[in-house]
């Protein structure tokens, strides 16, 4: 599938807005809400089996998603700002609540995932924190990424989760 080029435009959630969507187990789309396809831009019947990544904007930085899919795959949950591409090169920015469902035998059978709109407090912190973190990716790859989080992390003193809720309260 074609990737948008990004644009300045920016969509903004509603604070009574959910977005929810849920993957397989290989993050392919196979569910979205209405609010979902149409924040995306993109058709139900375009979203359903496209991987999840169609909607990654080139300001994520890959650490938040490794962060993510090594968390839901030991069944966790995580809590996680994103910043999503929108069909037309459009952005808008989630808090993201990912989970696994998990089979009556304890497998997982799909991720379920429910975003909201992101508070101010967030926002003003998040794509500071993205920008360099997406810079030493450039630069050292992945490792030198998640080093930098790490660094803030604990100049801060706290973890990741405990970043992330304190900034959406």
């Amino acid at each position: 599938m074609h990737r948008p080029n990004p644009t300045q435009n920016q969509k903004l959630l509603s604070e009574n807005d959910f977005i929810v969507s849920k993957t397989d187990t290989k993050g392919k789309i196979i569910y979205g809400n209405k609010i979902f396809i149409d924040m995306s831009g993109y058709s139900e019947a375009e979203l359903l089996g496209a991987p999840h990544s169609i909607l990654r904007h080139p300001d994520m930085p890959k650490i938040v998603f490794k962060l993510l899919w090594d968390r839901i795959q030991k069944k966790e949950e995580i809590f996680a700002y994103v910043k999503n591409l929108a069909k037309d090169g459009s952005y808008y920015w989630v808090f993201a609540n990912v989970t696994a469902t998990i089979n009556s035998n304890g497998t997982i059978r799909d991720f379920h995932s429910v975003r909201r709109k992101p508070s101010k407090k967030g926002l003003d912190v998040i794509p500071g924190i993205y920008a360099q973190l997406l810079a030493a990716e450039k630069t050292g790859g992945m490792d030198a990424s998640l080093a930098l989080l790490n660094n803030v992390l604990n100049e801060q003193g706290i973890t990741y989760d405990e970043l992330v809720l304190s900034l959406q309260q």
